[in-house]
């Protein structure tokens, strides 16, 4: 029972890092950029949560104004940083994403402090099933995430907008003859990402209940790498990314003699995968136009 609790906690996990994945994945497939301040987003998400449920004391209310703040700090930081770089080299845009990574953390020490804020949310209970016992958080992390994923995949396929989103990720000059406005795709693509990442923060803090600057600063790191073990640009990639990071994470959590070195063994799968397949599980090798 206890393997099936483990993996149960890995694949709950390993949704939160789709979830961010997809942010990754999703910017880089339309935009072809590296947003490293994507994990920082997941930071602004949890304040904003601390912020309105100490003043509302309703999650729910909570949770949509962060979705809102997030939103908007997404698409600001797509308008004021990234848009004037079009056309620039990728070294500068890298620059920049790490700049606006930075200048976020410190926005959120300045106005927040360094100390940790406590978000208490309920106790959520526990789920137990013969001698199975599964926290409640867990369970909800997992189901939401699947929804969040199934529904993000239909919209791609099935919308005016999620296609449009799969033309400018094939050929973006195309799309723009074919009466595509890219930048209202690619804003709508951070939007996306965004709100994703604002779901993060809330499942980060049922997990555990505080908020430093630095939150979104090791699962945006682990996230980009699920993105690119499953393949980056691919959003199943992101899915199975995530999801096998989240379980080789709990499963070396539960070995005691290995544990201590679960970021070691988790960047050198990425190296192994890289080395063996370098496009990532599932993707795809893109011929460049000369």
């Amino acid at each position: 029972m206890e393997i099936i609790t483990t993996i149960i906690n890995g694949l709950s996990l390993g949704g939160i890092y789709a979830m961010i994945a997809l942010g990754y994945t999703m910017v880089y497939g339309i935009a072809k950029m590296l947003n490293f301040a994507h994990g920082d987003i997941i930071m602004a998400g949890a304040y904003a949560i601390f912020v309105f449920f100490n003043m509302t004391g309703h999650p729910v209310i909570a949770i949509v104004c962060a979705i809102v703040i997030c939103v908007i700090i997404g698409v600001s930081i797509e308008k004021l940083a990234y848009k004037p770089l079009r056309g620039a080299s990728p070294l500068a845009v890298l620059i920049t994403a790490i700049g606006m990574s930075y200048l976020l953390q410190s926005l959120a020490q300045i106005i927040f402090g360094s100390a940790p804020k406590m978000v208490i949310m309920g106790d959520l209970g526990v789920t137990t099933i013969g001698s199975l016992r599964i926290q409640n958080y867990t369970l909800i992390t997992l189901v939401c995430a699947i929804i969040v994923m199934v529904a993000l995949t239909l919209f791609v396929k099935f919308t005016n907008t999620g296609r449009a989103m799969t033309a400018v990720s094939e050929d973006k000059g195309a799309a723009q003859l074919m009466g595509i406005n890219v930048n209202k795709i690619i804003s709508i693509t951070f939007a996306i990402g965004s709100s994703l990442a604002a779901l993060a923060g809330l499942f980060y803090l049922l997990k555990a209940p505080s908020v430093i600057p630095t939150l979104g600063a090791m699962p945006g790191i682990k996230a980009f790498t699920a993105a690119v073990i499953g393949g980056i640009g691919s959003i199943p990639g992101a899915m199975v990314g995530g999801f096998l990071l989240g379980i080789i994470e709990c499963i070396v959590n539960a070995l005691p003699g290995i544990s201590p070195y679960v970021d070691a063994i988790e960047f050198a799968i990425l190296i192994i995968i890289l080395l063996v397949r370098p496009t990532g599980i599932l993707g795809k090798v893109r011929r460049e136009k000369v």
